[in-house]
């Protein structure tokens, strides 16, 4: 067969037809973009009464919420600013005045306040979370399953840090002391500088400051409530005059009274309560007084002061001897302090002899 020939039946074959991943994509029509549409508008006109159920339901649920959260914050705003205003009395005198203050009682209101606006936010926030949840259909028995796991877990992790706020809510609830008292927690003592609901501040004598856990605090002595008792024991001589004491003490104590400032704090006569025991070779006499509470270790140290000069002037003897007289010294016997010679000192007497050490004899190598 010639070359032409070839050619020519080669070129009268059929073309390969393409395949059908090459064919053009093929164009939505008009009518399934038309039934699309009519299928969508009929999901949404089946639906849309039970969207705008749940929409309103939803937005009355935080409507409501946000009402009743606004309504029970602003009662306790009110509620704790009669507190604040309120003025409480202590038997019927101006004493609650000075025991309770303006800033005490600002500052326990505002913290009962906290305390308070914030259980609230939380119950009335989590119940309308809890309701929105439910109204979506959604099944909240797994929820709240695991959140009482949860609470649980948390509950025994952290038992100490819920004792803490829990006893710290109390204390303020309860006004047991506030800023500015001076208590003895137990475990530390000193004036308090802070109080909050797990820890409290206190600043010891020496100026450390103790961080005491409202938890660990197991009982509570307030020294700044009420009114504080400075007591002063005089111990004299058994033969002194009573008499005269007690005429030198109540002249102390008048004058005393009547000065500035002890006349503030002293909140009660100072008394000379009498003989409070009587030994073979001395005898005490107690003196007490009501001071302004924590300041009853300042009155007694003035007290003492008083005293002492006063008995140093009538020349009344204390335990130890006769006292000092004002603006005069005893001479001091040097060799008073210095103890005997003693006979063991001389290596030559009979005593050093008889306590040296009996020599061991020596016996002869053979």
């Amino acid at each position: 067969m010639s070359l032409p020939a070839v050619l020519l039946a080669v070129g009268s074959s059929p073309s390969p037809s393409p395949s059908p991943s090459e064919t053009t994509p093929t164009v939505p029509s008009l009518q399934d973009a038309q039934e699309s549409a009519t299928n969508a508008a009929s999901w949404v006109e089946q639906n849309w009464s039970t969207w705008l159920a749940i929409s309103l339901r939803v937005v009355l649920i935080l409507v409501i919420a946000g009402v009743l959260r606004a309504v029970v914050q602003r009662a306790i705003t009110k509620l704790i600013d009669r507190m604040t205003r309120t003025v409480e009395a202590v038997d019927g005198t101006s004493l609650g005045g000075l025991l309770v203050n303006n800033e005490r009682r600002r500052q326990r209101s505002q913290a009962i306040g906290s305390v308070l606006r914030s259980v609230a936010s939380f119950l009335i926030l989590g119940t309308a979370a809890l309701m929105i949840l439910g109204a979506f259909q959604i099944n909240l028995a797994p929820l709240l399953a695991s959140a009482g796991v949860a609470g649980v877990a948390i509950g025994f992790g952290a038992r100490n840090l819920v004792t803490d706020f829990l006893s710290g809510v109390f204390m303020i609830l309860e006004d047991q002391y506030g800023v500015g008292d001076v208590i003895d927690a137990g475990v530390a003592s000193g004036e308090v500088i802070e109080v909050g609901l797990r820890v409290t501040k206190l600043r010891g004598d020496n100026g450390e400051i103790w961080y005491v856990r409202n938890g660990e605090v197991k009982r509570i002595g307030n020294l700044s409530q009420g009114w504080a008792t400075a007591g002063v024991d005089v111990t004299v001589k058994a033969n002194e005059d009573l008499d005269r004491v007690k005429a030198t003490l109540d002249e102390v104590a008048e004058k005393m009274t009547a000065e500035e400032p002890w006349n503030e704090l002293l909140w009660s006569p100072i008394e000379v309560l009498g003989l409070d025991s009587v030994l073979l070779d001395s005898m005490v006499v107690r003196v007490s007084a009501k001071t302004m509470p924590g300041k009853s270790m300042t009155v007694e140290r003035e007290l003492r002061w008083r005293i002492k000069r006063a008995f140093d002037a009538a020349d009344i003897r204390i335990v130890g001897g006769a006292t000092a007289p004002l603006g005069e010294e005893e001479p001091v016997d040097a060799t008073a302090v210095i103890a005997a010679p003693s006979a063991h000192s001389d290596s030559d007497s009979p005593q050093s002899a008889a306590t040296a050490p009996i020599a061991q004899p020596r016996t002869a190598p053979k």
